[in-house]
């Protein structure tokens, strides 16, 4: 279902302002994710602070930021901006994060990102979308949070196996040297945006090779976060 021009991506009643994509009504009903740890994401019942995971295996970024769990309406609307050809959601699904972002900003005091990257596609998978989700999402995020988006600074040098149908070890393998980093971003603070983040594979691949780079830290931004333990 196409949204109507001016009104709500999920009850679509009319707008106020056309660029907020989504309403105060539906924004209020969005799923609020548990008690999680700030580093990982994921569950935790010692709420904020690094869970026992991190604590032990600490992941190779400083925080997770998302719009939403995994879960409906926003898993809904990002399987039809990825899959439906409806990049036109780009901007509300940006707003979310930005929203979420603002709010760890000004609780946590999180370095503003300097660098914005987003999770690269591969050539092949590009041209049969006719777009990379995540680069959309990108760019209007770069432009309110005031950073520079770098969208060539990332590439994937091989086609891998799609990761839906893959284990956590089968994901593990299947990005090992799928990535390049082009450009230094040494003592620079970065965000690396992807569409949604389940067991964080394509993340940590990525932000092996920033950490590799010394940069000063790295955020990882998500519009949805699936909350598996």
């Amino acid at each position: 279902m196409l949204t109507i021009a001016g009104r709500c991506w999920l009850c679509q009643c009319p707008l106020h302002l056309t660029i907020q994509g989504i309403c105060s009504l539906c924004m209020k009903h969005l799923p609020v994710a548990p008690p999680h740890c700030l580093r990982c994401g994921l569950p935790s019942s010692g709420g904020e602070a690094d869970c026992g995971r991190c604590l032990l295996k600490p992941p190779p970024w400083d925080a997770m930021i998302f719009a939403s769990p995994y879960e409906m309406p926003v898993s809904g609307l990002v399987l039809r901006f990825k899959f439906s050809g409806q990049p036109e959601l780009d901007t509300a699904l940006a707003r979310l994060l930005l929203l979420r972002w603002l709010e760890r900003y000004r609780r946590r005091n999180l370095p503003r990102p300097e660098v914005l990257l987003s999770v690269p596609l591969h050539q092949k998978r590009y041209f049969s979308r006719g777009y990379n989700q995540s680069e959309l999402l990108a760019k209007p995020l770069a432009r309110w949070l005031h950073c520079e988006y770098l969208p060539n600074a990332l590439s994937r040098d091989r086609q891998t196996t799609s990761q839906q149908s893959l284990t956590e070890r089968e994901r593990k393998w299947n990005l090992r040297k799928a990535f390049t980093c082009h450009i230094n971003l040494r003592d620079k603070h970065v965000m690396l945006l992807d569409d949604v983040v389940t067991t964080g594979s394509t993340v940590r691949e990525i932000s092996k090779i920033l950490r590799n780079q010394g940069v000063a830290s790295l955020q990882i931004a998500c519009i949805c976060r699936t909350l598996q333990t």
